[in-house]
Parts: C-alpha cells; structure tokens; sequence
C-alpha cells in the first residue's frame, strides 16, 4: 500500500504540504512487476507513475524496430506527456527487474496539476525536454532501408512494393528510366527478367527476389521454430490475429501463418470508422499492426512470405505442409485465410492487371493517381473506403456501380462522407466491359446496364471492389465446404450429407468446428460468416474457447 511518507520520498512531491502527500497516496495504486513484465505498452491508455524500487527500460518502435530510448531509476517520473497531450502512450515501458511503481489514473492526475501550480511547472518542464527528445528520435531514424527499382507497369515490381508497405518495411522507389537510378546501381548488366531489383541497407542486391526470399534477408521469421505446436492458425487477418492473441494469451504454443503481410484485405481499408473503441476511426494498417505487435508480445511465432499447401489430418494431430519443405504438427487448427478479390472476368482487364487494373485499394499506387481522373468498381465499404483515400490524391474519383446507387450495399457514415468530397462522383446502372492499353491501361469502356450503350472514357487506373471468393481448393476433401467454397462449420457440417460423412465422433460440431475434429474456421473464408472486421476479430477469439474444449476432450482419459 502507497502511504505520505512513501509519497514524500519522490522528489517531485518532497516539498508539498503532509496533507496533500496524503491525498496522493489515497488515491494511489501500489504496482508490482516481475523481470521482463510491461507496465505499459506503445498505445495504451496512458495513466501517470513514479518509480519506487527497480529500474524500467523505455522503449519505442523506431522503423519497425524496438528501441530502448531511455532508462528510469528510483524517484522518476513519467506518463505526463501523453496526459497532458490527450494522445495514447508514446513508449513502452518494461521492467528490468523487481519494480515497485505508484500509479496515479488520469482524473487522480489532472486533478493533482489543477490543485499544485508548483509541480504543474514541473511537468511542463519535464514534458519539454521530452517532446524533444522524441523530435530527436525521429530525425535520427532511417528514412528508407530499403530501395526498390522497378518499372512502374511491372506487376512483380507492385507486389514487391505493396509486400513491403504492409509489413511495414520502410523502402524507396525508383523507376529504372529515372536518372537518379544511375547513381544507386549500375543497370547496364542487368537483362529484364532481372527486375525488380531489391537493393538493400547493407549494400547488397537481390534480382527478381522471390517474397520469401525477400523476407529471409530482411530479418522476417519465415520458418518454424518448433516441430509441434498446441495451435497452428492460416492466415493473419483479423480473425487470424485474434486466434493468435487469445491463444498464446491462455498459454497454447501458437504459430501463425500468412502468405503475404499482417491485415488480410482489413490491412489495406484507407479508415475504419464503425470499429468499436476508435471514435476517430483507424486505419487498416494501424489496426493490424497494433494487433501484430500484441501478438508477438504473447509469443506467437509469425510466419511471413510462406503459403499453406496441404494439410493431413490425423486421429491425434494435424500436419500442416507448407511450400518448400517445411513441414509443422500441432493439437489444433485455425483456418482464418480469408478470401481473395473476385475477378471481373474482362480479358483485356486482366492483360493489364497490375499496369493500370487493380484488384483492392493498392495504396502504394496512390501517387501514381495525383492529378489523375480514377474509376472504382463497387458499391461497398471498401470501395467507398478507397474513394475518399483516392480522392486525396487524383483529380476526379468515379464509382461505377450497377445498381441504382450506394444505399442498399454500402454504410451509411461512408456514402455520408463521400457527399463531402466534391471530386467524387458515383455514376449508377454502369459496368466495365472493356479497356485500352499497351503496356498499361490507357481507358476503359463503360457500359449503361439498363441499355447495352458504351462509352470509352480515358484513365489510367482503375480499382476493382467486386466481392470476394474463398480460394480453398487446397483443403483436403475431409473438411467440407459449400458450393462457392467457403468451409462449413457447427450445424451445417452435420446439415451437408458430404461433410457428415467426415464427421466420426459422437458429440456434435462445436460452432465454429469443421467437418474434421480439432479443425476450426473463423472470419471471412467461413460459411455464413459476416464480412466486417469486428466479427472476423470476434470469431477468431471465439474459436480459441472451442480450441480448448476440443484438446481438453482429446485428452488421455477424457471421452471425446
């Protein structure tokens, strides 16, 4: 417990009247770490301390990387400045061995600087000096570590760029006809099929790197580091994410695997505004990289660039056979692999996908897009999503859409805020029949729905928001699906006579349980599942109690 004299012995509070030390040690928390323990991490809602016994490391994500930037010893004290600036905390704090911390909550702490003018002028201080440093910190952090060169209409030369924005790899872009180019690298040994070329911090260069092999120089984990997990989880969209965080957070040995970047299709959303606990709204990107971060702080391995091949089921595991050679057991699985963007199914679309066509937000394309006239397909929220961050950019924002407007498929926030946007337009009862281009798509040919009249209209770029397909040819035929391939799961495995066949055991599917015991989905890729981030996350947790109860029933001993 926090007693005056125990007050009085921080520095900042050593010359305020007895009674007033009193007050401070009422209303204050008595916290208590263990070597490694967080008292609070990098986004947190900020509440104030002063360090009583132990040290603390401060640290911050700096370009990706964590960095300790400063140390706190006895009679320390920190948290104004997110308090004072009503921001979230700026940095992390960890406890380098047995700690002892008073905290003081928001309120206690504004209600302390109102009634003591003297330590108010303290804080400012303090808060100066640190606002400061941290201006430091950022001048001091690399600008790019890495520098791609790459033609602009080269599809592998986007991939490369959107892999690295998503896993938040902070890089350059330069076109192999720029000048600039010449003093960065030599070109003239290098034949097309060389590019894109990757060169990166240290000097070295890669040619036409494959993701994988990318992400191995670049530090990313991209094999396993055990044989056998208590959970394995495909794909790390939000739903995967949150199996993650809600299974290492219960102690299960959890490894999670994703193709491509951290977010699924919710890590490229320009702003969410209806995810609950975000009244300002955030980004896709944020939200996943947030969610990253916590689960690698409960120790989920994450395993980027590598795609799931196979899976063989087994009475007592499952095995889960990745590209390459590697191979993983684990107790249980989570399949959180999302969907991908659905085709149109336009020939001269598809020539130029990647050089003018683009299927989701590609946002590493948006200054490509300044003073450009851009058309979006869709009536959703993410094509409206991607309008208003378009509309930041390029001349004119056009949504296409079949029918006769936005109401019936998109949010009511977002068609509200696309009113706002005077360079937007949705122009109704239209589709994308055609396009023009060479080595990148120079217009497209629109057609009237209700009438079969065309028009070609001139643009450069055009993004596709038509809907999703499960793409899970890949699962063994044990695991049942419905005719557009999303996985069953609960009631409709029992409900489908080809997945009840699969079903041997004589209890019922757990909710979100497939067709094989042990084997869970969650999120989009799950039959009659609701497309919003907030059920995808809310599933992926949900699908963790059933996880337990499944292992706790496959016990020796226990009847399954």
């Amino acid at each position: 417990m926090i007693t005056a004299d125990i007050v009085a012995q921080i520095p900042l509070f050593a010359r305020l009247p007895v009674g007033r030390q009193a007050q401070i040690a009422s209303r204050a928390a008595d916290v208590r770490l263990q070597p490694g323990e967080w008292l609070i991490q990098e986004g947190e809602v900020p509440a104030f301390f002063a360090l009583l016994e132990g040290s603390l490391d401060v640290t911050k994500t700096v370009a990706g990387t964590e960095q300790v930037i400063n140390r706190y010893v006895p009679g320390d004290y920190f948290g104004e400045l997110p308090l004072l600036l009503g921001s979230v905390a700026v940095a992390s704090l960890r406890a380098r061995e047995v700690v002892r911390v008073l905290r003081l909550s928001p309120p206690d702490f504004h209600a302390l600087i109102v009634g003591s003018p003297e330590i108010s002028g303290e804080l400012l201080r303090t808060m100066a000096v640190r606002v400061e440093h941290l201006q430091q910190i950022a001048v001091d952090a690399p600008v790019a570590t890495v520098q791609v060169i790459g033609h602009r209409w080269d599809l592998p030369s986007l991939t490369l760029r959107d892999f690295l924005a998503r896993n938040h790899v902070a890089f350059e872009w330069v076109d192999p006809e720029d000048p600039v180019s010449s003093s960065i690298v030599a070109l003239d040994g290098f034949a097309p099929a060389d590019f894109p070329l990757v060169v990166l911090h240290d000097g070295s260069l890669l040619a036409a790197p494959s993701l994988r092999a990318l992400a191995e120089r670049l530090g990313l984990q991209t094999a396993p580091h055990e044989d056998g997990y208590d959970l394995a989880i495909v794909g790390a969209g939000p739903a995967g994410l949150g199996a993650a965080v809600y299974g290492a957070s219960e102690g299960l040995r959890t490894v999670l695997i994703e193709r491509h970047a951290p977010g699924g299709q919710a890590g490229t959303s320009s702003r969410i505004e209806n995810y609950l606990g975000f009244p300002a709204g955030v980004s896709g990107e944020e939200l996943s990289a947030r969610a990253w971060q916590q689960a690698r702080r409960f120790g989920v391995e994450i395993l980027i660039a590598r795609e799931v091949t196979a899976i063989a089921p087994s009475a007592t595991e499952r095995v889960v056979i990745l590209d390459g050679t590697d191979r993983l057991r684990c107790r249980s699985l989570v399949l959180t692999a999302g969907v991908s963007w659905r085709r149109l199914g336009v020939p001269e679309l598809d020539r130029l996908v990647g050089r003018g066509v683009y299927y989701g937000a590609a946002q590493t394309e948006a200054l490509g897009t300044r003073g450009q006239d851009v058309f979006l397909i869709g009536g959703g929220n993410s094509a409206g999503q991607a309008a208003m961050f378009f509309a930041n950019y390029a001349r004119t924002v056009t949504l296409l859409v079949r029918r006769d407007g936005l109401e019936a498929t998109m949010s009511r926030y977002l068609i509200d805020q696309l009113q706002t946007k005077s360079n937007v337009a949705v122009v109704p009862h239209s589709e994308v029949v055609g396009a023009h281009g060479d080595d990148h798509l120079e217009s497209i040919v629109i057609q009237d729905v209700r009438n079969g009249r065309e028009r070609v209209q001139a643009t450069a770029a055009l993004f596709v928001f038509i809907g999703a397909d499960a793409q899970t040819t890949w699962l063994p035929d044990a695991i049942g699906r419905d005719h557009n391939g999303y996985v069953l799961t609960g009631r409709d495995v029992l409900a489908d006579p080809a997945a009840a066949e699969h079903w041997r055991l004589g209890r019922d599917p757990y909710l979100l349980e497939t067709s094989v015991p042990g084997i869970f989905a969650a999120g989009d890729v799950r039959c009659g599942s609701i497309k919003r981030v907030a059920s995808a996350v809310g599933e992926g947790c949900m699908s963790i109690a059933f996880v337990h109860q499944y292992l706790e029933a496959a016990a020796p001993g226990h009847d399954r």
